[in-house]
């Protein structure tokens, strides 16, 4: 035979299906519907499985023109245990600079990420030299 080797290959498009974009619209609800995640690239798969001729920029202007996209989730990092009602101490030394050494002393936490999880520093400075008084960092982590 003297066929291309293109003709063999060749798979008719007429089996698919072209649509209208209100039945479109209708589909893509119903798939959100099914899969409330999906954004437009996972709806075009979908329509694509199902059998649909369908682009993905087309697919993205419907959802966007009729509200069909998604809000992605909000990423929250918990740092530590949350009290419902923190207390609040006033700063009984605001905007005052100090005039003498173990006048005022400042302090801080911070949290360090390590292999093994978290470990903290807790540093007390002196206000007026800047030097560090006191420190506690422990040897070993704090698993999250």
């Amino acid at each position: 035979m003297q066929l291309p080797r293109s003709t063999y290959y060749y798979r008719s498009t007429a089996a698919l299906v072209a649509l209208d974009d209100g039945k479109l619209v209708a589909l893509i609800r119903d798939i959100q519907d099914e899969f409330a995640g999906y954004g437009y690239r996972r709806v075009t798969l979908e329509l694509r499985a199902r059998g649909y001729v369908v682009n993905h920029k087309r697919i993205a202007r419907l959802m966007r023109e009729h509200d069909l996209h998604i809000k992605p989730p909000r990423r929250f990092v918990r740092t530590g245990a949350a009290e419902e009602d923190p207390a609040v101490f006033p700063n009984l030394y605001c905007n005052a600079i100090p005039t003498m050494p173990n006048r005022v002393w400042v302090a801080d936490i911070t949290y360090i990420r390590v292999v093994a999880g978290f470990v903290f520093l807790a540093a007390i400075l002196d206000a007026f030299s800047r030097k560090v008084v006191g420190y506690a960092f422990p040897r070993r982590s704090i698993h999250s």
